[in-house]
């Protein structure tokens, strides 16, 4: 084998390996942090995008009558085995790279098996990625809950709190619907965030396209790729560009600030710590604009960054939590 195959074959092994720890139940801040790193090789980037390539063609397979009777006989030849995958919530499909080409039969059969739950909900600085029945995956984001409510007609989502990031399978005639705080986002094989806050709800399309509505008022928008737009109790705002990747980096435990206040910033922070930040500092601090890209989770280094470059002190409490406050100033004498 070549040098040029042979790292190939690495790589894909390890973009496996990567895949199935991203799809587990709940990935931990440290390992995207880590997952941020191996993807800075190029060509682990590709490796990784072959591994998704194959996971969709698998998603593709996975309503195939042949495979749907694999998956019965299967169960039929080993009935005590098919129980004990029943009986295993949120089953993860293991992704068998050969010769970089997915087995995707075998995947689908496996995914066939997962029985979806009703709700799924993530703790403070928890992710989760959950495959529905229909195929179509939801990653939750820090201290989010989500309802599945499925029907003959309909696939609906509901989000009760915080965000998620949803890649919907097509079905053209089981519309894809994500219901939060009066916003309804209809989508047919596409995918969007969802982010859910105290007074409104922020719908970002990545691909395909989305129809928002806020059905007590009439109103009713449409997002193209990279727009996103705000619903809340004064109605429906006008879409407005974006890049929607930054927007989802949190996928990928990045946390991107473009000119946001530092007040903005350390209340996106706080989403995902345990401890929380407060600035006692005049107002105009708080409004100051803030620009770089950050771990998710790792409250330590924000606070060292925007100490430094704002002039601010961080005073640690008793319960862990951090305090922001001017630096006391020598006196001249």
């Amino acid at each position: 084998m070549s040098e040029m195959a042979t790292e190939r074959s690495r790589a894909d092994s390890e973009a496996a390996g990567w895949f199935a720890r991203l799809n587990q139940l709940s990935v931990t801040t440290k390992t995207l942090w880590a997952y941020q790193a191996w993807r800075r090789d190029p060509a682990n980037r590709a490796a990784y995008a072959r591994a998704e390539a194959a996971w969709d063609a698998a998603g593709r397979v996975t309503g195939d009558p042949e495979i749907r009777a694999m998956t019965a006989e299967a169960l039929a030849r080993n009935p005590a085995r098919g129980d004990r995958v029943r009986s295993r919530q949120g089953l993860r499909p293991v992704i068998l790279l050969a010769g970089g080409a997915l087995t995707c039969a075998a995947l689908a059969a496996i995914w066939m098996l997962g029985l979806t739950q009703p709700t799924y909900r993530t703790g403070v600085g928890e992710q989760r990625l959950v495959v529905l029945q229909d195929g179509s995956r939801v990653r939750l984001n820090t201290d989010s809950e989500v309802r599945v409510r499925f029907r003959q007609n309909e696939r609906r989502v509901v989000l009760a709190r915080g965000e998620a990031f949803f890649e919907a399978t097509h079905d053209a005639a089981r519309p894809f619907v994500v219901d939060a705080d009066g916003a309804r986002v209809r989508a047919i094989g596409t995918k969007f965030d969802v982010r859910r806050d105290a007074t409104a709800v922020q719908v970002t399309l990545l691909e395909g396209r989305v129809q928002v509505a806020r059905p007590d008022q009439a109103a009713t928008a449409t997002l193209a790729p990279n727009q996103r737009l705000t619903v809340s109790g004064r109605g429906i705002t006008t879409p407005v560009a974006t890049d929607a990747g930054e927007v989802s980096g949190w996928t990928t435990g990045r946390l991107s600030f473009h000119g946001e206040s530092l007040q903005d910033a350390l209340a996106e922070v706080n989403r995902y710590a345990a401890h929380k930040v407060t600035l006692d500092a005049p107002a105009a601090v708080g409004q100051a604009p803030v620009s770089g890209v950050f771990n998710a989770g790792d409250t330590p280094a924000f606070v060292a960054a925007v100490t430094s470059f704002f002039d601010l002190q961080a005073v640690t409490a008793p319960d862990g939590s951090v305090r922001l406050t001017p630096k006391v100033k020598p006196s001249d004498g």
